[in-house]
């Protein structure tokens, strides 16, 4: 097999352009062979084989640096840059990472998983490179997605960009439009033709001559630019970019090395701000992901033959009991709407869309838009929901204070995928946003314990008329063994009565919290569990009045312990809580369990801690 003799782009140069193709089928299958056993990102990293093998092969990485933008399409990337023999342990613990990671391999440059920051990323390494010369030069490419045209931030970079002038490439990788044959044909023969380089010695040798010896012939040479872009606009759609200052080439065929290589070649030797154009397909080379893209974008270990989950999740999870519960609620009130950021499947909110499409807006990778778009439809009278993952709210902040808070406009935020998330690694970690939501003014924080406690909270969110965010995990829903209480505003739920200590677990927290509680308790050590419920408000009367007696409280959080639900305890108890939680870090990837485990946030974990403190008077101190 080639596959097997390529440990770095630099063996990857050894073969022949005609040897390509045979490699990117082999590429190809390892993807698909290791995704099926761990799952993954599938779709979009089949979809850009070619595109990496033409890129590493023309460029000379790492010295020359391609910037993924998210990097969920880098697959390929990860198996020519050295780590194909690891790449069976693909977003395992201690293994290859779901995304580029810059702890991982050199030819990472920056750890990466949100969208649209890697032009802005780019630019700044060409700017910086300018500034501080680099002792060997080097080449910057950065890849996008058309999802990630979307996002805000990478129509910034281009901006500027195309402002600045310096030498950089975009790669403008889409998969939803398709190239007609005579237009495919004529459009490779004319970019071909531009990019060549004896092409481009004439453009620049008739620049010269036109600025330097020609009276008036900076107006002749815009009349010659003019028609270069007159004759493109006919047949590509590069104005847009042309006119941000970017020389367009495109689209190419995303999928044929013999347009790729020399394409690259010719327009990677060019000066100036560039962009190529590549049109791939999604899912490329296994059927069942070419049929749905969307289903494996991000999959679940599946059959090969059939594309099916090996394992099928046993009843619903927290996000299909939200995505009825809010059906249900709109049935009756037509003024609820629902709002996504590219992730109807992911949020739950296709089904919504299915029942009330125009009442349902999905805003593309666009999550600051999305809430700002929230703040108008609420201002206009009706109730929006935001379903988004927690890890992307955080792209929002500023518009979650300024446009909703301030308003005091009644947004409902969910925050799916909260807490820790199993597999893609840190930057998917939603364990921030309990810190940086309770610092939001008039903003009500909620985590449900199950799913009961999900429905009545979204209920109560919609019916409350002001700004409320509900936070819950990736995970199977836990169903309460009784119903749960009314939910009144900033109050707990007492689930469990004894004297020796007191829990607060927030959310999730309180199943591994009831079976510390009984663990302890088979060895003489009664606690009281609350069902915390809010992290803010917080009714401070009442939870003076729960902890007065008890000689130890602690705190349960999935989220970090600094500025979190526990401190935000501590603070309107003004004594000493000892806060149970994740450390001021970026968690890398494991399993929920695994992670939880590791940092004794299960129910063994979380007892040893408790009898550990009471036995040593810890709590007193506020240690950990």
């Amino acid at each position: 097999m080639l596959l097997d003799t390529i440990n770095s782009p630099r063996d990857l140069k050894q073969l022949v352009p005609e040897q390509l193709p045979q490699l990117a089928a082999e590429v190809r299958a390892r993807i698909i062979d290791v995704v099926s056993k761990t799952g993954g990102h599938l779709a979009s990293s089949l979809g850009a084989v070619e595109l990496t093998i033409a890129l590493h092969y023309c460029l000379d990485t790492p010295q020359d640096k391609i910037i993924w933008d998210v990097g969920h399409q880098a697959y390929a990337h990860k198996i020519l840059t050295g780590r194909n023999k690891q790449f069976d342990k693909l977003r395992q613990a201690d293994g290859i990472n779901a995304f580029c990671s810059k702890d991982e391999s050199e030819h990472d440059v920056f750890t990466t998983g949100h969208s649209s920051s890697s032009v802005s990323l780019a630019l700044g390494l060409v700017a910086g490179q300018k500034i501080n010369p680099s002792e060997h030069p080097f080449k910057v490419v950065a890849v996008v997605g058309d999802g990630s045209l979307s996002g805000g931030l990478c129509f910034e970079g281009l901006n500027n960009a195309g402002h600045l002038g310096e030498d950089i490439t975009i790669i403008l990788n889409t998969n939803e439009l398709s190239i007609s044959p005579n237009a495919g044909a004529i459009s490779t023969y004319l970019n071909k033709l531009i990019s060549l380089p004896i092409y481009n010695r004439f453009r620049s040798s008739l620049e010269n001559f036109m600025k330097n010896r020609v009276p008036k012939g900076s107006r002749i040479l815009g009349l010659v630019n003019k028609f270069e872009e007159g004759l493109k606009g006919l047949f590509i759609p590069g104005m847009l970019f042309e006119e941000l200052g970017f020389r367009y080439f495109g689209p190419f065929a995303g999928h044929n090395f013999e347009v790729l290589v020399p394409s690259f070649k010719n327009i990677l030797s060019l000066k100036g701000p560039k962009i190529i154009h590549v049109v791939t397909q999604k899912g490329k080379g296994y059927l069942p992901a070419e049929k749905d893209p969307v289903k494996f974008h991000s999959t679940q270990a599946f059959e090969l033959l059939t594309g099916e989950p090996k394992i099928k999740q046993a009843g619903p999870s927290y996000t299909s009991v939200f995505s009825n519960k809010l059906i249900g609620l709109a049935e009756a009130d037509p003024k609820i709407v629902a709002i996504t950021a590219a992730m109807p499947e992911g949020t739950g909110l296709h089904k919504f869309h299915e029942r009330f499409p125009k009442r349902f807006f999905d805003v593309g990778i666009a999550e600051a838009h999305a809430v700002c778009f929230a703040a108008g439809l609420a201002k206009s009278g009706l109730k929006p929901v935001v379903a988004v993952y927690s890890t992307f709210l955080q792209r929002a902040y500023d518009q979650i204070i300024e446009e909703v808070a301030l308003q005091d406009l009644p947004v409902v935020f969910i925050l799916d995928r909260a807490g820790v998330v199993s597999a893609d690694g840190p930057t998917h970690q939603g364990i921030f946003d309990l810190a940086y939501l309770r610092t939001v003014p008039d903003l009500v924080v909620m985590a449900p314990s199950c799913a009961e406690e999900l429905e009545q909270m979204l209920a109560f969110a919609l019916r409350e008329n002001k700004p409320v965010a509900i936070r819950y995990p990736k995970d199977k829903a836990i169903f309460c063994a009784s119903a749960p209480a009314e939910i009144k505003l900033g109050q707990p739920q007492i689930v469990r009565e004894g004297k020796d200590a007191l829990i607060f677990a927030l959310g999730s927290m309180l199943v591994p919290a009831l079976g510390a509680a009984e663990a302890l308790a088979s060895e003489g050590i009664n606690i009281t569990v609350a069902n915390s419920r809010f992290v803010k408000p917080l009714d401070k009367n009442y939870f003076l009045k729960i902890a007065e007696t008890m000689p130890a409280i602690f705190t349960i959080e999935d989220g970090i312990r600094d500025a979190g639900f526990g401190s935000a305890v501590e603070e309107i108890l003004d004594r000493p809580v000892q806060r149970l939680g994740l450390p001021d870090a970026f968690i890398p990837t494991g399993s929920r369990e695994a992670i939880l485990e590791k940092y004794a946030l299960d129910a063994s974990g979380i007892s040893r801690t408790i009898k550990k403190a009471l036995k040593e008077k810890t709590y007193a101190q506020n240690t950990y």
